[in-house]
């Protein structure tokens, strides 16, 4: 299983991005999905999370601005960035807890891609 990370680039303060992440393979269920972030130099943080039931999480710091969604049909989630800060700037990177599924049993993987950039300037 992999996953496919897209839509990061640069705007300016007060624009919007819409990130999406696409989970391809042998996949028997996705469990949790998120959002994580890391800026240079700054420890990779939580940005959102999102359960199979739709019930979702923010960073305080993103609350009211940022949100979270699936597709549990295509196996994505999105994140869309409202009213975007320089702060924000960092790679974000998805994760989604993946149940693969073998020809005789099925495995818990927690899958990261690779990131995707996101630069907002002031």
């Amino acid at each position: 299983v992999q996953l496919q990370a897209s839509g990061g680039g640069s705007v300016q303060a007060g624009g919007s991005l819409r990130l999406s992440c696409t989970a391809s393979g042998s996949i028997f269920r996705v469990d949790d999905m998120g959002w994580y972030r890391q800026g240079t130099g700054k420890q990779r943080e939580l940005v959102a999370v999102i359960t199979s039931a739709g019930r979702a999480n923010y960073a305080a710091s993103v609350k009211g601005r940022f949100t979270i969604s699936r597709d549990n049909a295509k196996n994505t989630v999105y994140l869309q960035m409202n009213s975007l800060k320089p702060e924000d700037t960092g790679r974000y990177y998805c994760n989604q807890e993946i149940i693969e599924a073998g020809p005789v049993t099925l495995t818990a993987k927690d899958t990261w891609g690779r990131g995707t950039q996101v630069t907002v300037s002031s």
